[in-house]
Order: C-alpha cells, then sequence, then structure tokens
C-alpha cells in the first residue's frame, strides 16, 4: 500500500475552432458543483494541471501560473482540469478569481480534452494585477460523463511577453445527474473465471425481497442442469445492498460457459473447472517479468504488444540507473549502480520496502511449496521468462532480479552508515501519464538509507541465501554475508526512519514502527544459520510466537507475520511448543477471517476497525487468503481450504463492482489499470494490463480526483473504478501481485482434478524464419485445452514414416539448433496437455537449412521492436569459425530511410543507407561458438523492413 501515490497524467485540449460564447442561464440550473478542488485549501494542485510550456504552482492558497512569452494562440500555454461532466442542453454557471503580474486577455473554455477537440464555450477577458472576480454563463452543446473526456481550461498564450496569472475559488455549477456515486445495481455476481468441483460454489444474489428465490444453473447450451432456492441475508454493510446467496456446491459437472439465473438476472458466464487456476498461477508470477527494470521485455515471452525496450539503462532519454547520485540535500559523496529490478507499481520507482515483501512472497512460495505442498508446477520452464532453461526454478529466477536490486541499494563499506540499504530510488519528479520506461527523462535519485529498507534487505537475502544453498553455493554465500552485514548495520541504526515528507516523484513507503522489521530479519537469519544470536533475537522479540498475525493483516509495513510464517514452515530447533503456539495463532486468526465472511454478503478476509477500504484492500484480502491456506496446510480442515477459494471468488468477480480485479481473467476484468506503459485509455497504440495483474482495488478514501469525482458516497466494498486515472482504487503493485500469486499457486495446487481424457488441439501451422545452416526458429498459433491445459509442444521431423522430435518447448514458439546444412526439413508441431495426451499434428511446414559456414564464418540475428516513427533494434553476432575475433566490425544496409539515433554496446556511424558498428574495448574478443550482442534506436517514415544481408569485417554473415 503506497503512503503517497503518482498524480495523473495530463491530457490537453488543443486548438480548435471557436465554438460558443457565453450564453444566458436558464432559471432551472441545478446547484451540482462540477470541478474539484477549486479552492486549492490543501496546497495541492491536484487534478488541475498546467500544460506544456509553462509551470503551475499553488502560492498564497491560489493557483498561479507562469506563462512564457512570445506564444502565437491563447491554447499555447493554458491550464486545466479533465473529467469535467458536461449534459448537452443544460445551463452552467462558472465563477473565479483571478489576477496577473501584468494585465492581459485569458480565455475560459469549456470542451473536449481529445481529438477532434470540439469546445462548448470560450469567453475572452482581461485580468489585470488587481483581483476581480468573473461569472460565465453558457449551455452545453456537448455529453461528457464524470470521468470523461469533458474539459475546463484557462488560455495564457498569445502574449508577447512572459506574466504569472493566478486564479482562485473556481466554481462550474450545473446540470442535472448528480455527482458521484454509482448507479443501482443489480444481478448476480459470481467467480467470473472458475469454480473447483468438490469445493463450496456460492454466489450473490442482489435483492430487496426478504423470501427466498428459486435460481438455475445453465450449462453452455441454455439447458438448465440445477436449481434450488436462494437464502436470503438481507442489509450488507459493506456493499450497501440487499442481498441473497446461492449455493450451488452440490454441482459437480466440469465445463465451461455455465450461467446462474433468477428472475430475469443472469450472471457472467463461468466454468466449472479443476485446472482453471493453472493458468492464474502462470499470469500472476508473468506480472514481474513485465515489470522488470533494465532488460528488454521481449516479444517471445510476452508477446508484440507488451514488449518495449529496456528501461533506465542510461540510453536517452533516460538518465538512467548504472550512476544515480543521492538526493542533493544528502551528499552522500557516492554513486549506485541499482539496475534491474521490479517497477514498483504504475510509476518508475523501486522501493526496497515494497520490494522486500514482494521478493519474499515469491520465494515464500516455493518454499512452502517444497516443504508442505507441490513444487513441482514452480520449475524451470514453467516462466515464459529468459531463463527458464537454466536448470533453476523459474520463480526463483524471477525473485532473484528483484533479490540482486535489494543487494546493490546497499551503502558501501568505507561510507557512512556502511551496511545500511538506501530506503527507495524513483525520479525527481512524477512523470505524467503515459511514459514508457525507455522514455522517462528525469533525473533518478537515491533516497536516504532506512532501518525498514536494511532490515527488508537482510530478511530477503538471508531467506534467498538457503533456496540457492545447493543451487549456487557462491550466491548463496554472497546472499547471507550481505544479509549479515545489512542485519548489523540495522542493529547500530536501530531508528533510521523514512522521511514521510519524501514523496516527490515516488511514494513515501514511511514507517514508524520496525520492531516488526528486526523480528522478520531475525527469523529468517536464524532459520538459515542457525545461530545462537538470531535465535536470541527472535525468541527475546515482543513478537515471538505469532504476535503480529491480526485480522487485519500483514503488509509491507506489517512484516512480523513473514518471520513467524518462516518459523512455522521450515524446520528449526525451535522447541516444538512454540512452532505449535505460532501454528495456532494461524489457525486462530483464520477463525477470525471465517466467523466475519459468514455474515458477509460479499465473503472477503478483511477487516478495518471501522468497516472501511484502505488503499491497496485486494492485496490484503489476498495476503489473509494466505493465511487461510497455511491454517489448512497446518490441519487440513476443509473449512480453511473453503475460506481461502472464497477470497480468490471475491477477487475473481464475487464482489459488488462485478469485476474481476485481475486482468484477463473473467468475463469483465479491469482492463485500465493505473500504469504508463499499460496505457491504452489514454493512447491507443499502447496496450490494456496484460493477464495477471491485480488491481488495488475498493478504497473508501477515495484518494484521488477521479475517484473522488465518480464515488463520491460509495459503500466500502463499492468505491472502485476502472480508469486509469483512478489511481487510489485501480494502480498495480509488486507486493498485491506477489500476494495474489502465492495465493494463486497455492489454490491451483489445491483443485482436486479430474480425468482428462480429451486431447488438445492441434497447434497452427509452423512459420519458419531465422534459417542458418544448423537452425532454423518455428512459431505457430498455441493450441488449446481447456481441461488441463497445454502444457508442452514438440517440434517433429517426419520423413516418410519416421518421426524425429527436434525439440520440445513449453511456448508457441521453438529455436531448432543442431541440424544439418544445406538438408530439406517437413516438420510438424503436436501439443501435450497436463494428462499428457498429444494433439493432432499441426500442417506441415518445409524449409531447407543454408550450406554450411566456412572457416571463420559468422551468424547475425537482428530484430527490430517498432512503434510509430521509431523503433529499437538488436544484432547478435555469433561468431561460427574455427579462430577468435580480437576486433570485429559489423556492417548492414538499410532497405528503408531508417536513421540509427543512439546505439550501445558497440561505435555506430551511418553514411547514407549504410551502417557500420565497430567493438568496443571491452567486447572486441569473441571465441568460436561465442555472441555478442549490441543494439541502438532508430527512427523511420513510412515502413521498417529488416536489413536483408549483413558482414563481420567484410565477411557475408548467415
Amino acid at each position: 500500500m503506497r503512503a503517497t501515490k503518482s498524480r495523473a497524467g495530463l491530457v490537453l485540449l488543443a486548438a480548435v475552432a471557436l465554438g460558443v460564447t457565453a450564453a444566458a442561464v436558464p432559471a432551472a440550473a441545478a446547484d451540482y458543483e462540477r470541478v474539484l478542488n477549486g479552492t486549492f485549501s490543501g496546497g495541492t494542485l491536484d487534478p488541475w494541471w498546467a500544460g506544456a510550456g509553462t509551470t503551475g504552482r499553488v502560492a498564497g492558497g491560489e493557483f498561479c501560473t507562469d506563462v512564457p512569452g512570445g506564444t502565437a494562440n491563447g491554447y499555447d500555454a493554458l491550464a486545466g482540469q479533465n473529467g469535467v461532466p458536461f449534459e448537452a442542453g443544460q445551463p452552467y454557471t462558472l465563477t473565479f478569481d483571478a489576477h496577473a503580474t501584468s494585465t492581459q486577455q485569458i480565455s475560459a473554455v469549456a470542451g473536449e480534452a481529445v481529438s477532434p477537440y470540439r469546445q462548448i464555450s470560450r469567453t475572452d477577458l482581461t485580468v489585470t494585477p488587481s483581483t476581480q472576480h468573473f461569472t460565465v454563463t453558457f449551455s452545453s452543446t456537448l455529453d461528457f460523463p464524470a470521468a470523461g473526456n469533458g474539459q475546463l481550461a484557462f488560455w495564457f498564450g498569445g502574449q508577447a511577453a512572459a506574466n504569472t496569472v493566478c486564479l482562485d475559488n473556481i466554481s462550474l455549477v450545473g446540470g442535472v445527474v448528480p455527482p458521484g456515486g454509482l448507479p443501482p445495481t443489480s444481478g448476480i455476481r459470481v467467480n467470473q473465471e472458475s469454480y473447483v468441483p468438490g469445493l463450496p460454489k456460492r454466489a450473490t444474489l442482489i435483492s430487496d425481497s426478504t423470501s427466498p428465490l428459486t435460481w438455475t444453473l445453465k450449462n453452455a447450451a441454455g439447458s438448465a442442469v440445477a436449481t434450488g432456492r436462494t437464502t436470503p441475508r438481507g442489509a450488507d454493510a459493506a456493499s450497501g445492498e440487499n442481498v441473497h446467496e446461492i449455493d450451488f456446491s452440490a454441482y459437480d459437472t466440469a465445463g465451461t460457459g455455465y450461467t446462474l439465473s433468477v428472475g430475469s438476472e443472469t450472471s457472467f458466464p463461468f466454468a466449472i473447472s479443476a485446472d482453471a487456476l493453472q493458468k492464474l498461477r502462470q499470469d500472476s508470477l508473468a506480472f514481474f517479468y513485465h515489470q522488470r527494470s533494465g532488460i528488454a521485455i521481449d516479444a517471445v515471452y510476452v508477446g508484440a504488444a507488451y514488449a518495449r525496450p529496456a528501461g533506465h539503462v542510461n540510453v536517452a532519454p533516460n538518465q538512467g540507473d548504472d550512476n544515480v547520485p543521492c538526493r542533493s540535500d544528502l551528499n552522500c559523496g557516492y554513486t549506485l549502480d541499482v539496475r534491474g529490478g521490479w517497477y514498483d507499481a504504475g510509476d518508475h520507482g523501486k522501493y526496497v520496502v515494497n520490494g522486500g515483501i514482494a521478493a519474499w512472497e515469491l520465494l515464500d512460495e516455493y518454499e512452502r511449496a517444497l516443504r508442505l505442498g507441490d513444487a513441482s508446477a514452480l520449475g524451470d520452464g514453467k516462466l515464459a521468462i529468459p531463463e527458464r532453461a537454466n536448470g533453476v526454478p523459474d520463480i526463483l529466477d524471477e525473485a532473484r532480479w528483484e533479490v540482486d536490486f535489494l543487494l546493490e541499494m546497499q551503502v558501501p563499506d568505507g561510507k557512512p552508515q556502511a551496511g545500511m540499504v538506501h530506503h527507495k530510488i524513483h525520479d525527481a519528479q512524477w512523470t505524467s501519464l503515459p511514459t514508457r520506461p525507455d522514455q522517462d527523462s528525469q533525473p533518478r535519485r537515491l533516497s536516504p538509507p532506512s532501518t525498514a529498507a536494511t532490515l527488508n534487505m537482510a530478511a530477503v537475502a538471508a531467506q534467498a541465501s538457503r533456496l540457492w544453498r545447493t543451487i549456487d553455493p557462491a550466491y548463496s554465500a554472497k546472499l547471507l554475508a550481505a544479509a549479515e552485514k545489512a542485519y548489523t548495520a540495522a542493529k547500530a541504526n536501530p531508528n533510521v526512519l523514512a522521511d514521510p515528507n519524501d514523496g516527490t516523484g515516488g511514494g513515501t513507503y514511511s514507517d514508524n514502527t520496525v520492531s516488526d522489521e528486526f523480528y522478520w530479519a531475525a527469523a529468517e537469519l536464524f532459520t538459515t544459520t542457525g545461530k545462537s544470536g538470531y535465535r536470541a533475537d527472535v525468541t527475546g522479540s515482543a513478537l515471538y510466537r505469532g504476535k503480529s498475525f491480526t485480522t487485519h493483516g500483514f503488509d509491507w509495513a506489517s512484516t512480523g507475520a513473514l518471520g513467524d510464517i518462516t518459523l512455522a514452515v521450515v524446520p528449526t530447533d525451535l522447541p516444538a511448543t512454540d512452532v505449535a503456539a505460532i501454528r495456532t495463532a494461524v489457525t486462530t486468526t483464520a477463525d477470525s477471517h471465517l466467523a466475519q465472511m459468514a455474515s458477509m454478503g460479499y465473503p472477503a478476509p478483511y477487516r478495518t476497525a471501522d468497516g472501511s477500504y484502505e488503499w491497496g484492500s485486494n492485496g490484503l484480502v489476498a495476503n489473509n487468503g494466505v493465511v487461510l491456506a497455511l491454517a489448512y496446510d497446518f490441519t487440513k480442515q476443509d473449512k480453511y481450504r473453503g475460506g481461502a477459494f472464497a477470497a480468490m471468488d471475491y477477487l475473481l468477480g464475487r464482489n459488488p463492482a462485478n469485476y474481476s480485479y485481475v486482468s484477463g481473467h473473467g468475463d469483465q476484468p479491469v482492463t485500465n489499470v493505473h500504469h504508463r506503459f499499460w496505457a491504452h485509455q489514454l493512447d491507443a497504440s499502447l496496450p490494456t494490463a496484460p493477464p495477471g495483474a491485480l488491481s488495488g482495488g475498493p478504497n473508501s478514501g477515495l484518494q484521488d480526483p477521479t475517484a473522488a469525482r465518480l464515488l463520491a458516497g460509495c459503500a466500502p466494498q463499492r468505491c472502485f473504478v476502472d480508469d486509469i486515472q483512478a489511481y487510489s482504487v485501480n494502480e498495480v503493485a509488486i507486493n498485491w501481485n506477489s500476494a495474489l500469486a502465492w495465493l494463486a499457486g497455492w489454490t491451483a495446487e489445491k483443485s482436486s482434478s479430474t480425468v482428462d481424457t480429451t486431447a488438445p488441439t492441434a497447434p497452427g501451422t509452423p512459420v519458419v524464419s531465422a534459417v542458418s545452416s544448423g537452425g532454423a526458429t518455428l512459431t505457430w498459433t498455441a493450441a488449446a485445452d481447456p481441461e488441463s491445459g497445454v502444457k508442452s509442444y514438440d517440434v517433429v521431423r517426419v520423413t516418410g514414416s519416421a518421426r524425429t522430435v527436434l525439440a520440445t518447448v513449453t511456448g508457441p514458439t521453438a529455436s531448432l539448433t543442431g541440424l544439418s546444412p544445406s538438408t530439406a526439413y517437413t516438420v510438424v508441431v503436436v501439443a501435450r496437455n497436463g494428462a499428457g495426451l498429444a494433439s493432432p499434428d499441426s500442417p506441415a511446414a518445409q524449409f531447407t537449412t543454408q550450406p554450411a559456414t566456412p572457416a571463420g564464418g559468422c551468424q547475425v540475428t537482428y530484430a527490430a521492436n517498432t512503434w510509430n516513427g521509431g523503433f529499437t533494434a538488436t544484432a547478435t553476432l555469433k561468431n561460427t569459425g574455427t579462430t577468435a575475433w580480437t576486433n570485429w566490425k559489423l556492417g548492414f544496409t538499410f532497405p528503408g530511410n531508417q536513421k540509427v539515433t543512439q546505439g550501445w554496446s558497440a561505435t555506430w556511424a551511418q553514411s547514407g543507407a549504410d551502417v557500420t558498428a565497430a567493438a568496443m574495448p571491452w567486447n572486441g574478443s569473441v571465441a568460436p561458438g561465442q555472441s555478442v550482442a549490441i543494439g541502438f534506436n532508430g527512427s523511420y517514415t513510412g515502413t521498417n523492413p529488416n536489413p536483408s544481408a549483413f558482414t563481420v569485417d567484410g565477411r557475408a554473415c548467415a
């Protein structure tokens, strides 16, 4: 949960033809206020913005804008507010106070914020150094709903000299539709993804009836397969609705397309399946690869829509993360290379205390499966990530991307506070929506070290050390050394707290209590090392024996329970009675959740003292689902398993908002999460959220302007809107997704499987590319298998009646190697599902490998990620000869009008269409069989075809 959040991005009203001018106000005008924060009394501009080239600020309780001189048009310098609702035919009265350093004309403009920029009203006014009160009246000619594309703007441009214009007491009154609130609801809320055979299956009906009603379960063909009577629940405080419960647990026939109906109400379709949650397990973990900093996100793993260049690797316009200084007021005297890690949320910050719990949950998901469950689904080759074939479980590979970043944040030896860990690194100022990571031009800054961050690193590094002990002993030792150094530094600096006011450009993540972090770190270090000093710190803590478990739940600021989970799962020499006490604390907390859920119309393991819902409530629901899951692990009592699955039901659609809060899962999933790259709502060329991202969820605080505008008066569980600007309810974050991933992994494991007798469908026709003398790349349309899911693909060479498997992969692409030169191949692809059943053959594809490359030969693989007017290209040069290269030089010719704008890992030059890239001192030596990767950013107009031929040192390459 974030302590301070980012401002939404700016969408500006551009030049338009003059529209309707001020008109008289009919007598029937309503008194609804349509703008937010018109008095600026809180000292903030939100949701007002200042346009490009201007600087806006709150000064003396007014919104003052510094306006440049020499602009040609009024709209060349402007300020305003987006999402303002207007209703066609309705009257409005705009009032405001204004003054300026020098007398000038301004324009008050109501209209549309995006193309075609239609105008409702424009009124030209003269402001002077003396404050004046202005009143403008007009009737709207357009309809814009709340949080739509309506805009109120003030134009300041078209003046010869620079000036400062200040506005205050801005009010826009009118219209007949009441502001805020959600419309009345009806219908049936279900888990939109899947219910599991053999487990409880419940749904919620909204109805004022005090008598039971008849429900019907229908299959995909519309035939009734079960019926029963609802149980009236009456008024439900969390949702503000009158509800009934539908219990259809007795029906267990697997299938898809089921619906529930009561009278005229029908639910979204859903499945009954033992295996539908398997994909959610993978997607929730795939989220973290998408969030990686410091590496290009490759279309091979995520698809073309989600591919992007590496962010913050010191390639312009990035200022990069390889030499980040401390904040200017700190004077720490060093820079750190903090490339890598995960972007925390919808912004580009990286925060140790949130990265700590997120990495811990991924590591714990694996460790718990090793100790208490089945870790086979978390092994190598299970995730679509670059490390998927390195012999290490993929979930550990993904966690390592963050763990290594946490180590990078440690203060170097010989510096003040050596061994402590910097709290965070992020931009000097908030970036706007949308901003892809590689396009972030803000300076990057380290915030001071904190005790909380230091203990987070110590805990996670100690945990990771024991998991890597047999995988990579050297890395394990490195982790443990860093963890022990950090713990020692934290004990020497026990009360260095993060500044709650350090919220410019990134969240504060301030935490005034660190006794829980001390307990967590000591528990991890003791479990890993068995040392008596750490044991004493654990048993001597006031939090020992499960005192951290509460019905509110654990999160980034409350981490004591993490230490207890480790002590309850991983064997140590602690007294058995003490371990039993920790496990009892887990089951006692779980019982409290179940008791509360039994009284809820939309059961969720979530509780606050006043019944409100907090920022990131869905993350707490998932973490409390973890507690219910562990209670089942410890006792094998079905009630706890049912509670954990009920938490998943809530997240996947059985909630008052009627959304699946997980993108890509369910019939009405969130799509417009607050994110600077998954920003399709603001830029149609950008994607929506990929499958598996968990929205923060309902938040009674309405701590952003869009939520405040749309959700005034909402009941706690209904304080949600799927809007990219509503960051306090719809942002994503690594700690929320790590909780979802843990729970999704557990529920997938605990879904009782049925026998699958249906083979997958045939894959699509393979498309062949990158053919060389010894290899080729094949891609194909994925097969489908709704029962057990497609687990692997065999690429099979067919020669008459003979069949030879050339490769086995987990996704719809394969890079073949070891082929014979100058040889014709006919290949098909066969899919296999989780039950081991094979699909029919795909249609065949034919290709012929190239002739053998002579000694001293080369091979070049070129790939481009293209967007509108620009692209990022990578070239991999492989020495296929028998002698080493000592100072290579690549050459190729662009087939179009492409230009290299900036390159890396080589000295790039271009003359006309001809491009050369010469080796750097550190990568000029390439042994036979080895490769070197280089790349560049480029521009183009028209199309961007790839070069067709390459040379290395003047020799043509495959």
